[in-house]
């Protein structure tokens, strides 16, 4: 925390981190993007209408992706939505080994390029992405976006802090 005048600075009310579970089902799509924006209204999170578009297309495609990959082998799932002072990390965790890689566009098909468009997504608003292995063998895919659309130019993206795996440090960017 970081001291003005003696006084340390208060951290804004809307940081913080949030975890629910869902079912590997359909229905969980639709739900946990409803939860993440209510979450969002409900805290006070002051990030931009563009962003939380790009942001609840991400939890769609990462909880789409979950239902329809790892089901068989992970029936919860969890949803994770960390809030900094200048950013968001929404990450979505299961218990199924394989970790899928951003697919290049084959125009020729009609699925297959739902971690393609997260990175897309994440890259234009100036945040960053992963998909990393938990300790249990499972996987976390997280995005990482700022809560405002950077300038747009050379290094935009430069004024996100580096973000690491939603476990290293939930209360750290």
């Amino acid at each position: 925390m970081e001291n003005h005048g003696g006084v340390p600075a208060r951290q804004p009310s809307y940081e913080g981190v949030w975890r629910f579970t869902a079912a590997a089902v359909d229905v969980s799509v639709p739900q946990a993007r409803h939860a993440v924006r209510d979450l969002l209204v409900r805290q006070g999170v002051p990030v931009h209408e563009e962003i939380t578009d790009g942001l609840l297309l991400i939890v769609s495609e990462l909880v789409t992706n979950a239902v329809r990959h790892a089901a068989l082998l992970s029936p919860q799932i969890a949803v994770e939505v960390a809030v900094g002072p200048e950013w968001i990390r929404v990450s979505v965790e299961d218990n199924h080994p394989y970790r899928p890689k951003a697919l290049e566009a084959d125009y020729g098909q009609t699925g297959g390029r739902g971690l393609l468009l997260v990175r897309e997504i994440a890259a234009e608003a100036g945040g960053t992405c992963d998909v990393e292995h938990t300790a249990t063998g499972g996987k976390i895919i997280w995005a990482a976006l700022p809560l405002a659309p950077m300038a747009p130019g050379p290094g935009a993206a430069l004024g996100l802090p580096a973000v690491t795996s939603p476990r290293t440090d939930p209360s750290a960017p």
